[in-house]
């Protein structure tokens, strides 16, 4: 996966080099800002996926399986960790966020309604397997 960050990396150096070019020429403030943005987003992007790679490699003793060439499919067969099946939270979470979207348009009670929605929604999501039926 180390590609993929580079591959981040090369896109930041790509819209820096694309943000001088276009402020020099059309010395546009409102573009300049939004590529030196994509800079910063892409180059974000880069270095999480490069951190993350070096922590799982000194976790692994060595370079993941999808970085060996002489790998075979069968290297990284197991488990990939625990995803909910069934799960409702993450709807209210995006139902308490539209809210606070709406909100921002129609009124500020709306936006502390939604707000408090969210946060509860989050709560949810995050503890629904600590309790209940499902608990481990």
């Amino acid at each position: 996966m180390r590609v993929q960050a580079f591959m981040f990396y090369g896109c930041a150096l790509f819209f820096l080099a694309t943000d001088i070019v276009y402020w020099l020429w059309s010395g546009d403030w409102t573009g300049t800002t939004a590529m030196a943005l994509a800079v910063g987003l892409a180059g974000l992007i880069g270095f999480y996926i490069h951190f993350t790679i070096r922590r799982l490699e000194n976790a692994n003793g060595g370079p993941l399986y999808e970085d060996d060439p002489e790998g075979d499919i069968a290297d990284a067969a197991g488990e990939l960790g625990f995803f909910s099946p069934h799960s409702w939270w993450p709807l209210f979470v995006a139902l308490g966020a539209a809210a606070v979207a709406l909100g921002m348009v129609f009124g500020w009670w709306l936006v502390l309604l939604g707000a408090c929605a969210t946060i509860m929604a989050t709560i949810g999501l995050v503890f629904e397997y600590y309790r209940g039926h499902f608990a481990h």
